[in-house]
């Protein structure tokens, strides 16, 4: 830069320096106040012109762009649109980079155009300048967090209006406007960190809506209000029930979009109130004005809304959601008992194959009782609460017991003797169901040992779960067993039902597959309550079906049930398949399966289930009567 050939008098130096002063007095005040970047460089624009008096003042911000454009965010002043006329650069390497602003960006210095009729490096903007009346400017470095952002650029009619002084008051007052920047940025990223910790803690990173810790507090508000007002208010509890299954063949990727599908459609539904994410495969939606009936109105209608198939990885899915709902005042006043009542009703709802369902009094009860089986439920399976129990089978035209399925019963220490309905359930729900199928498996063998010893040779079935199929260790738990007591693959049979073999059919498939080359026989189970096809039947490595004993009892007294049992039969034959019949309860029965060439049967006509013990009594007296 030239300085010029002109010195001002005193008086013009020191109205000069009033200026700088007044501009850095009213900047530091603005920056006190200063909420907002943007605002506070224009508040700063501002001030210079109006306050400190200075013809035009900009904030340049330096842009990282091929060109190094300083691009002019604020302004204020008589500019007569000379911003708009002017192209400013801070590259080194080009004309337009040569100006103050260019400069003060690149070295982080002050840089002062003392007087543009005599400095060669105003050449690109001599003409606009002189155009606007401007003789001279000066650009201040924005130094934030280590390095230069941009300047301040101010521009003077007259020739050597900055002085030595006056620019040491203005790199003062960019310097503080520097620090009021960096101090608003550091404001702004300590906002952007505490919402980011709040959406963490309260809001489902999924989603985006509610969790459950922010719903307990909108709930126990909303129960406020409901309070003070006296008037009811309802929380639905929804739960997706197929997202495990959805996951397991899909993936995590389009399980969650199946949760943001659902979300998305609660949110759509008008009025439903607030909805919340409260689990992996639970929403809960408080209604906070709901009666009962508005409380199945908007069940009936969120069901609707999600009875409509996902279209997931090119299949229609179905969500298939259940909803319990719980009532203030009726069935309860605290968030926590609604929300757990709420629970308890939904699963109430899928036990009983309800689409929604109202809490009722006794669940509770009912649900801790189930809490405290669970928890005594691993005990039992370590311990010796376990009784080994079997069920004979028999051909029906020779009456040879052909083998024993083996079924487990809990010898509770207070509560007796549990059937094993009351605790498989619960036993799935623990993650229990495979150590349990383990244990018969064990118990089985061991008694098949004892069986073989004494010249009964039977072999005992152990059904088989979904879960217990999704077990990688199945093969080895399967052999060792085998290896421990000596046993040879006949001893045992495994009874799969249909409902397992659909949960994964590919998978199921395979270890099928393997069970089969160990040399154990194979029946499905229950055949006729489930889905699967006769093409997937020929596909697995099956000895026989097991109809399920709701066809074969109502077989006397119901047409369509004999129907499907003798169709049930002949498909069977025609792939190459053993019948065994479920549920024989009479000899009229038995005879009729006689007739249509069922090879077995199994049900309370032959015998009830026994203790493994009293089988071989039972043999010896059993006789087949036709």
């Amino acid at each position: 830069m030239q300085s010029s050939t002109r010195l001002p008098s005193d008086v013009e130096a020191l109205q000069r320096l009033h200026r700088a002063l007044r501009t850095l007095s009213a900047s530091n005040r603005a920056l006190l106040r200063a909420e907002d970047e943007d605002r506070l460089y224009h508040e700063f624009c501002r001030i210079a012109v109006e306050e400190g008096g200075y013809r035009l003042a900009w904030v340049t911000r330096a842009e990282n762009d091929e060109a190094k454009t300083a691009r002019a965010i604020a302004s204020a002043g008589i500019d007569e649109g000379y911003l708009e006329s002017v192209q400013i650069s801070w590259a080194e390497d080009t004309p337009l980079g040569r100006g103050p602003t260019g400069i003060a960006i690149r070295t982080g210095k002050p840089s002062v155009m003392q007087n543009i009729q005599t400095d060669p490096y105003a050449a690109p903007w001599l003409e606009t300048d002189l155009a606007h009346r401007f003789r001279s400017f000066i650009a201040l470095p924005l130094h934030v967090e280590g390095a230069v952002i941009g300047t301040i650029t101010i521009g003077a009619p007259e020739a050597d209006a900055f002085s030595e002084d006056e620019v040491a008051l203005l790199t003062e007052t960019a310097d503080d406007l520097s620090f009021g920047i960096e101090t608003l940025r550091l404001r702004a990223r300590h906002r952007a960190a505490e919402e980011t910790i709040r959406q963490m803690a309260y809001f489902d990173a999924l989603t985006g809506l509610p969790n459950r810790l922010q719903l307990r507090d909108q709930l126990r508000a909303a129960v406020d209000v409901a309070r003070g007002a006296n008037r009811p208010l309802a929380v639905l509890h929804l739960r997706i029930g197929s997202l495990r299954e959805i996951t397991e063949a899909l993936g995590y990727r389009e399980s969650d979009l199946l949760l943001l599908e659902i979300a998305r459609r609660l949110c759509a539904i008008e009025a439903t109130g607030n909805v919340a994410r409260a689990a992996e495969d639970a929403f809960v939606i408080v209604l906070a004005r709901g009666d009962a009936e508005a409380a199945r109105d908007h069940s009936q209608r969120i069901l609707a809304a999600l009875a409509a198939p996902v279209q997931l990885s090119g299949l229609l899915l179905d969500a298939r959601a259940t909803i319990g709902i719980t009532l203030y005042p009726g069935h309860g006043d605290e968030p926590e008992a609604l929300l757990r009542r709420a629970a308890i009703a939904n699963f109430r709802a899928r036990q009983t194959g309800r689409r929604y369902l109202f809490y009722a009094g006794g669940l509770d009860t009912e649900c801790t009782h189930r809490l405290e089986l669970m928890g005594e439920l691993r005990r039992a399976i370590e311990g010796e609460e376990l009784r080994l129990f079997c069920q004979p089978k028999v051909e029906i035209r020779s009456g040879r017991v052909s083998g024993v399925e083996a079924l487990v019963r809990w010898d509770h220490p207070r509560l007796g003797m549990i059937d094993p309905g009351a605790f498989i359930g619960l036993a799935e729900s623990a993650g229990l169901i495979t150590p349990l199928t383990y244990w018969v498996l064990r118990a089985a063998l061991r008694e098949g040992y004892a069986w073989h010893a004494a010249g009964l040779a039977v072999p005992l079935a152990v059904n088989l779960s979904p879960h217990d199929l999704r077990d990688p260790l199945l093969l080895d738990h399967v052999s060792d067993a085998l290896a421990t007591w000596g046993a040879k693959p006949d001893w045992i049979a495994f009874e799969i039902t249909e409902g397992a073999l659909m949960d994964d059919p590919i998978g199921a498939r395979d270890r099928l597959v393997a069970l089969k080359k160990l040399g154990v026989e194979l029946s499905i189970d229950d055949f006729g309550t489930g889905y699967s096809s006769l093409a997937y039947l020929q596909k697995l490595p099956i000895d026989a079906i097991k109809i399920d004993q709701s066809f074969v009892s109502g077989m006397t007294s119901s047409e369509d049930s004999s129907v499907i049992v003798r169709s049930t039969i002949d498909m069977a034959h025609n792939l190459g398949l053993r019948v065994v019949a479920e549920g024989v309860e009479t000899r009229t029965i038995a005879e009729r399966l006689g007739q249509l060439g069922c090879e077995a049967a199994q049900g309370y006509y032959i015998s009830r289930p026994m203790p493994v013990a009293q089988y071989p009594d039972w043999s010896a007296a059993f006789s087949w009567v036709q």
